[in-house]
């Protein structure tokens, strides 16, 4: 009786924005009704640096390294993405041997981006192991990646045209010795946390969202996958050498937070695969187009789409004949996917809110910008 004439009120906390699991300098003010989240409020910003507003004051070429440092897990993705636009401005085709190259450096960063996922996901899960294994893969491509460019991250290597240079003589037999490995290291990494009862306990059922949702929110990637939505733009609008790879879009069922987390060591096994086709189909020949000392795009504007480890990431480009762009805008998929965040966390616990923002998987140099 004494319970039930208890007066209750809602209390605000922060969750963020220096704390080591909101994956950046993100914040969420939440308000809590017991132990249970009734309203949540992200607050994006802190890590605003301006740059598609640089991007309109460089030439076309320093553009590059600028795209490196927004999603810097998935720099070649986002580098691709601005050649592609610009490549499809100007009427430029790439020589056979850098696309093919350009796919499996594409695929290689999926893989690390994914396995930065899957050990941040298991440190919000309360278990430290899986950093291990996924560390353990991680550096395995990054050595191969280095060979490559010179650097372990902003890589400044894909060039409108092709790529900066060829790749080392041995990058063939060290993908041959790396692909086996990462095959036997993805299953490890799926045998070590994937059925694990607490993980399947505090993931699954939690924070679904449905397809219709997520589509109006704008979701996309491996968030909108595991809704069930096979949506992927390397099959949807197909760019590069993908139309002529064989490999699967994986989907979910319920759109909680297990399938999001699920999605990722799927699409390491497809990026795998995609790898060795490329490999297997790379040809000899130049690495880079025909092109002019100075980039000057036509008078026009240009929407490119493609794929990066978190989503749908589009470059729209005006351009007014000069060596820099008059207008510079990005679709970035980490942005629009934490549309969905405020939605995920209504009626969930407080204690689910690191996991919940953990399965969505954002860059907050994407977010900000």
């Amino acid at each position: 009786d004494v319970i039930d004439r208890l007066d209750t009120v809602d209390m605000m906390i922060n969750m963020g924005p220096q704390h080591p699991s909101t994956h950046g300098v993100f914040r969420m003010v939440l308000t809590v009704d017991g132990e249970r989240i009734v309203r949540a409020e992200p607050v994006i910003g802190y890590l605003h640096r301006g740059v598609e507003k640089l991007c309109e004051n460089v030439t076309y070429r320093q553009i590059v390294p600028l795209f490196d440092r927004m999603d810097y897990l998935a720099d070649y993705n986002n580098e691709l993405g601005l050649a592609l636009a610009l490549e499809k401005l100007m009427g430029i085709q790439p020589p056979r041997r850098a696309e093919f190259l350009r796919a499996i450096l594409c695929e290689l960063t999926r893989i690390t981006s994914h396995m930065m996922f899957y050990g941040s996901f298991g440190a919000d899960a309360g278990v430290t192991t899986p950093f291990i294994y996924a560390f353990r893969e991680r550096e395995n491509i990054q050595q191969v990646l280095e060979s490559v460019s010179g650097v372990r991250m902003m890589p400044n290597f894909i060039r409108v045209g092709g790529l900066k240079d060829d790749v080392p003589a041995d990058f063939a037999q060290r993908l041959s010795v790396l692909l086996p490995r990462l095959r036997q290291g993805i299953d490890e990494c799926d045998d070590l946390l994937t059925r694990n009862e607490v993980l399947l306990a505090r993931t699954k059922g939690v924070a679904r969202i449905s397809a219709a949702e997520a589509i109006a929110y704008g979701m996309s990637g491996p968030n909108l996958r595991a809704c069930g939505v096979p949506e992927d733009v390397r099959r949807t609008e197909p760019y590069s050498v993908y139309p002529e790879l064989d490999f699967e879009v994986p989907v979910g069922q319920n759109g909680d937070a297990w399938d999001r987390y699920y999605m990722r060591i799927k699409e390491m096994r497809q990026s795998v695969r995609i790898v060795e086709q490329c490999l297997g189909k790379l040809p000899e020949g130049p690495v880079m187009a025909e092109m002019p000392r100075s980039l000057r795009p036509p008078a026009g504007e240009v929407y490119s789409r493609t794929e990066n480890p978190r989503g749908d990431f589009g470059v729209y480009l005006v351009s007014q004949g000069g060596d820099k762009p008059y207008r510079l805008k990005v679709r970035a998929p980490s942005f629009c996917n934490l549309m969905a965040l405020q939605r995920l966390l209504l009626g969930c616990y407080v204690a689910d809110c690191v996991r919940i923002l953990g399965s969505i998987d954002i860059v907050l140099g994407e977010v900000d910008r």
